[in-house]
């Protein structure tokens, strides 16, 4: 098994008195963590069996019945462990009885690979008796670049858990490879043959089966037409009236689409940087799908090299805002956000943490200078008091000061 970032906080955690709901998107490889972290001994209920769903959907009473059946053990508590637990809801009203009837009795874990039907049937999520977790596809730590890495500074370091980095690290991939199949850890781990039809499948089983069992689509001809313009616009300022008409449906509908896709994990926004003195700045946030091979699959791309370099740029971009968002969530501090004017002056992405901000801008170029910094420039100069550093994340070997204050970033130092 390779190493997950996540697993030793994880680790720590699962030994706290609280019930653990974890969530992510289907193949981000969370029920083979949790499996590798908990005891053999573990009560499992898979609740992706149809049979196993079914039969505690008709009879809710049945999972405290069998959890009842555990022997108590007075050194440790028995695990028990749900995974795609948010298809019976009731199961969590379930586990907090349990859970208030003897706190220490069981220790509980559920995964899920949705929010959505949690949402919208008001299910109970535990509050006040859970911690909750989220699982993501690779980051760069977990899958370092080939080769040795210059020494610099990241916009936003995320040390490797008490140690200098992974023991069984994902193989590891030029950058063109990640920009075209992604960071799902199945498709990582398999034969470069094998990643296109992993990454269909996704798409075909996850996004259109789950949301056609979940959700209640009409006309499931326009979704598909809208899921494959979101992908193709994955990256882009949301434009909900073009979006519309590309997939022949009203904007209440295109704005409902998107929050399934958020609900299940598989998409983001990146809100509009709201701080800036300027009075032109746009308002309106982007959307990220949360893996360049999905968002590849959903779009009906054949994911190749020759793909990525007939416009590498806007996929770089996309990478490093997928790569800075996924920190930022296991972080749990700070926000990313964008700048954009209506005169076309954009930073890409800005990091803010605790009143500091991180301006960073993304070039495909392998030789960055003074004119790839005029926008980081400005941005400094009007934050002065709020900006130790603005960064140039782009393809150059080693870094470089371009000025002051302005560092340009090998990607491999992200």
């Amino acid at each position: 098994m390779f190493d997950r970032w996540y697993a030793q906080t994880l680790r720590r955690k699962l030994k706290r008195p609280f019930v653990h709901i974890l969530f992510g998107a289907r193949q981000t490889g969370k029920s083979t963590l949790v499996g590798s972290l908990l005891p053999a001994d573990t009560l499992r209920v898979d609740l992706s069996d149809p049979a196993v769903r079914a039969r505690h959907a008709a009879d809710p009473g049945e999972f405290a019945r069998i959890c009842r059946a555990i022997p108590a053990v007075s050194a440790a508590p028995p695990v028990v462990f749900v995974d795609e637990a948010q298809t019976v809801p009731s199961l969590f009203d379930a586990v907090q009885h349990l859970y208030d009837s003897e706190k220490t009795r069981w220790r509980f874990v559920l995964c899920g690979s949705s929010a959505r039907k949690l949402r919208t049937t008001g299910a109970n999520l535990l509050p006040g008796r859970c911690f909750l977790h989220r699982l993501f596809p690779l980051i760069l730590a977990e899958q370092p670049p080939p080769g040795p890495l210059p020494r610099a500074e990241s916009p936003l370091p995320l040390a490797w858990p008490g140690a200098t980095g992974p023991a069984k690290p994902f193989p590891k991939w030029p950058l063109e490879t990640r920009l075209a199949h992604g960071a799902l850890p199945g498709v990582v781990a398999a034969d470069a043959e094998d990643r296109p039809d992993i990454l269909r499948a996704f798409t075909t089983v996850h996004l259109e089966e789950e949301l056609r069992r979940e959700t209640q689509i009409r006309d499931y001809g326009v979704f598909l037409r809208f899921l494959r313009f979101a992908a193709l616009e994955s990256g882009q300022i949301l434009n909900y009236s073009a979006v519309s008409q590309e997939a022949g449906a009203t904007a209440h509908t295109v704005k409902g689409y998107y929050q399934m896709l958020e609900d299940m994990f598989v998409g983001f926004h990146v809100p509009a940087f709201s701080g800036s003195p300027r009075k032109n700045v746009l308002s309106t946030s982007r959307f990220y799908f949360f893996d360049l091979g999905v968002r590849h699959a959903a779009a009906g791309l054949a994911p190749s090299t020759d793909m990525i370099l007939g416009n590498p740029g806007p996929l770089f971009e996309q990478w490093v805002g997928i790569e800075l968002w996924k920190r930022l969530q296991y972080l749990g501090n700070g926000q990313l956000t964008y700048l954009r004017t209506r005169d076309g002056a954009e930073i890409d992405f800005v990091i803010e943490q605790q009143g500091q901000l991180t301006p960073v801008e993304v070039k495909w170029t392998e030789h960055p200078g003074p004119s790839d910094a005029r926008h980081l420039r400005r941005f400094i100069r009007e934050h002065r008091d709020q900006v130790t550093a603005g960064y140039i994340v782009c393809r150059c070997p080693t870094p470089q000061l371009i000025e002051d204050r302005v560092l340009a970033l090998p990607w491999q130092c992200l």
